[in-house]
């Protein structure tokens, strides 16, 4: 699976780049693609490109008061320097900047619409939708925030968003809360971000979560606004997997959350073992959940190298098969002549798990025994995860004891839907569970736009 994106947003009385810079750095594991920060003081200023965060801006900076930044990895457009964000948008009632997460579902009549209307777009990302929808509002009714209340009635989806305008920052959460969202506090300056360790990194306090459906405003205050509202569905993998360890999103903090998944899933799935162990760094505080609930003891079974990059952006299977080895090294000394439990936050395909597993047994282990905090993944992510075609899935073709085959486990055991939800601590009816259910809690009222 590949992460998400992230947005970052600060209002001062003293220039803002340093501050987004850090912010964005702390939520770096959302999006490795692009980068790109825009401030304000007389006009906006943008930089941004392919790239980390401390490539995209070595040796650069941008006065400004105010501004927000974003981290990418594409689940709508294309990989390319075009697409990275924030957007700058030009028009008849002025100029802001926009940055994204999540993905809209009716794009595809929205941008018809707009295109019969006259409009072009200079990306392929749904961003500059939503910004063509936010100015043309605006032109109708001459209040910026009332053209956001109007463009968010019109998407259907996932999106988190932070907006340059005017001098202000703005944040816009979608009416289900499907992406997080956070807004933190220094002093008397406010802080937009979407998971709250950015805050942590900045020195800012966590305030709160962004209400599903709400608008605020850092200006020379606070303000907020109501959007339309929905029914909630947060996503119920930024628990399990993809927001930061030490972040709290909606009341909830990950890591007490994925120790609860670790310690449920021995409640579950018990067996007979020596150690406990994680594929780093995933399905660490897993398996310290796991180990805490078992007796069982915890022990590190990798070492892992962390100057090597990401495996699942390399070009063909050798050469990431190739990356799984360079990147995790068996300790032989701990697992040689050990039954192991193997603690992972999922299974998408399962071929970089079984060269894990592969791996362990040549170094000696006994037995392995895999354990998923999650429950089998089987469908696409409508909301925002780049999981957008079922045949990705190994689930989607295979039962629990195949899957245990094809990877080369003794036992495989996933976490149950009623697992995962104890352990998030939301009711199931406020938690999004498409891609283990198939059921998709946003409908699409604008489809017909596409047959008209």
């Amino acid at each position: 699976m590949k992460e998400k994106c992230a947005v970052f947003g600060f209002q001062s009385d003293t220039d803002v780049f340093e501050t987004i810079y850090y912010g964005l750095h702390a939520m770096q594991h959302r999006g490795q693609e692009s980068a790109g920060i825009a401030t304000c003081n007389d006009k906006i200023r943008i930089h941004k490109g392919m790239g980390l965060v401390s490539e995209v801006f070595r040796n650069a900076y941008l006065s400004g008061n105010c501004g927000i930044g974003h981290v990418r990895y594409s689940t709508t457009g294309d990989s390319k320097s075009e697409n990275a964000q924030p957007l700058l948008i030009n028009y008849l009632k002025g100029v802001f900047a926009i940055a994204h997460n999540g993905n809209i579902v009716n794009q595809e009549g929205l941008k018809k619409m707009i295109e019969e209307m006259g409009g072009t777009f200079t990306t392929t990302t749904d961003t500059e939708l939503i910004a063509h929808l936010i100015a043309q509002e605006h032109l109708k009714t001459g209040d910026f925030i009332k053209a956001v209340q109007a463009t968010m009635k019109q998407l259907v989806g996932s999106y988190s968003l932070a907006i340059l305008y005017d001098g202000m920052v703005i944040g816009v959460r979608d009416p289900s809360g499907v992406r997080p969202l956070c807004i933190g506090r220094k002093g008397e300056h406010h802080y937009l971000a979407s998971e709250s360790c950015a805050l942590d990194t900045v020195g800012a306090e966590l305030l709160r979560d962004v209400k599903p459906g709400e608008i605020v405003v850092f200006g020379d205050q606070m303000k907020s606004y109501s959007g339309p509202k929905g029914r909630l569905c947060h996503c119920m993998f930024e628990y399990v997997y993809f927001a930061r360890a030490d972040s709290v999103i909606d009341g909830r903090p990950i890591y007490k959350v994925r120790r609860d998944l670790g310690r449920i899933l021995a409640r579950e799935s018990p067996v007979e073992a020596d150690i406990v162990c994680a594929v780093p760094d995933s399905g660490i505080t897993h398996a310290i959940g796991y180990a805490n609930g078992s007796g069982i003891p915890y022990s590190e079974a990798f070492m892992k190298n962390r100057y090597v990059g990401r495996t699942f952006i390399l070009p063909d299977q050798k050469q990431r098969e190739l990356g799984v080895r360079v990147k995790m090294n068996p300790i032989r000394s701990e697992v040689e002549g050990k039954r192991i439990v193997l603690l992972d936050d999922s299974i998408v395909r399962g071929t970089t798990l079984k060269k894990i597993i592969e791996s362990l047994r040549k170094s000696g282990a006994k037995e392995v025994h895999v354990r998923i905090a999650s429950p089998p993944i089987r469908n696409p992510c409508l909301y925002g995860i780049d999981m957008q075609t079922s045949g990705e899935f190994i689930a989607s073709e295979k039962s629990v004891e195949e899957i245990g085959k094809t990877i080369g486990a003794d036992t495989l055991a996933y976490l149950s839907v009623d697992g995962l939800v104890e352990a998030i601590g939301h009711s199931r009816g406020d938690l999004c569970l498409a891609c283990l259910t198939g059921e998709y809690p946003l409908e699409n009222p604008q489809r017909k736009l596409v047959d008209e």
